[in-house]
């Protein structure tokens, strides 16, 4: 059978040329007799995969020394605990609220301190970033934090917040690698890997070096301590290794095609073929305000205003889910959450499937549209 073309939000598609190498090393890792998966974490042979991945990361991004870089299991959900029990010193941090991923760390960091809303966009059902640039930050906030790209939403900062000072958290899981980031601006950024890097079960987090000491929330367990991972190089356990492997294969991939400046191009090109065919549409129509679209999910639903009955609308969607299923157009549902359609174009997604998508679509709304 042939490779879909695969939407899915996560874990979601990874570069084929990832998949046949690691493929090939399944059996025997470069000569050592046995797989990346057997191997103790302990070794010479993962030490290598380990440091390279991240030498690689550090070079893709331009992350500075005073930056570790750390590859945690628990997954980005993990750090909406391990953020405040770490961070919050004063017991008190800010957040901008902008679809259930943030609206989650949000209500977690609430059982550690006190959790502050400093913005939402619940009010338009997260279809937009609200403005950011004179938030009600006090002096004894520890962090303010972002969910910087909005998987099921689709939105996506394109401005960071001013954060008067304080320190930005931002979870990047969604847009992990897809473009160019100035890591200075931030004192912690966190991504699940399962969306843009590799295989699900991990989170890279790159934290300022100031933020890891030993002054966390009491409670707090040796696990979920910064310091304990950044002192043993993320190997204080063992860690995932066939996912750092995986990952440290992505970055070299990723080099190897241009770096983040290039990704960003790519992506850019990829959402502007299905964004122009959604504004120009007359039975689709995007969710997201325009200046707070994501490149690397797209959610859309059947036009309200020209199917008006909400029975038609729901059955003409569920119909289009399983009709570009049958066309090798995987994992187009949207979230449960919010119904309707999301097309996932994150680094790996090739323009060919995004142009598949649209002709697809096309094609649809001349048959269903009377």
């Amino acid at each position: 059978m042939s490779r879909v073309y695969n939407f899915s939000a996560g874990p979601a598609v990874l570069p084929e040329e990832v998949l046949k190498e690691a493929a090939q090393d399944m059996l025997d890792y470069k000569g050592c007799g046995m797989s990346v998966m057997e191997m103790s974490h302990r070794s010479k042979m993962f030490d290598n995969i380990i440091k390279e991945a991240e030498a690689d990361l550090r070079k893709l991004m331009n992350i500075p020394d005073n930056y570790k870089v750390l590859f945690l299991q628990g997954g980005a959900s993990q750090q909406f605990a391990m953020v405040p029990m770490n961070l919050m010193k004063n017991k008190k941090a800010g957040f901008i609220v902008t679809g259930q991923w943030a609206k989650k760390a949000y209500q977690e960091a609430g059982i550690y301190g006190e959790a502050v809303q400093l913005a939402s966009s619940a009010d338009k059902t997260f279809s937009y970033i609200p403005d950011c640039s004179d938030l009600a930050i006090t002096d004894d906030m520890d962090y303010v934090y972002i969910c910087e790209n909005n998987t099921i939403y689709g939105t996506k900062f394109k401005t960071l917040p001013n954060t008067k000072g304080k320190i930005l958290v931002a979870d990047q899981s969604s847009c992990f690698l897809s473009e160019p980031v100035d890591v200075t601006k931030y004192g912690l950024i966190f991504a699940g890997v399962q969306k843009n890097v590799g295989p699900a079960g991990m989170v890279v987090a790159i934290v300022r070096e100031d933020l890891i000491t030993e002054d966390t929330l009491p409670f707090t367990p040796t696990m979920l301590k910064y310091k304990t991972h950044a002192d043993a190089e993320s190997l204080y356990n063992t860690p995932n290794c066939w996912c750092i492997y995986i990952c440290g294969l992505v970055f070299k991939y990723l080099l190897k095609n241009g770096g983040l400046e290039a990704m960003k191009k790519r992506n850019e090109e990829k959402a502007a073929i299905l964004y122009d065919y959604l504004d120009n549409s007359k039975l689709f129509i995007g969710t997201v305000e325009k200046n707070s679209r994501s490149l690397m999910n797209v959610p859309f639903i059947v036009n309200p205003a020209v199917i008006t009955d909400p029975e038609k609308k729901a059955e003409l969607e569920a119909k289009f889910v399983a009709e570009s299923k049958k066309a090798g157009l995987e994992n187009l549902k949207g979230h449960r959450t919010v119904g309707g359609m999301r097309a996932s174009i994150y680094n790996a997604m090739p323009k060919e499937g995004v142009i598949a998508l649209v002709e697809f679509m096309k094609k649809f709304e001349k048959e269903n549209l009377q």
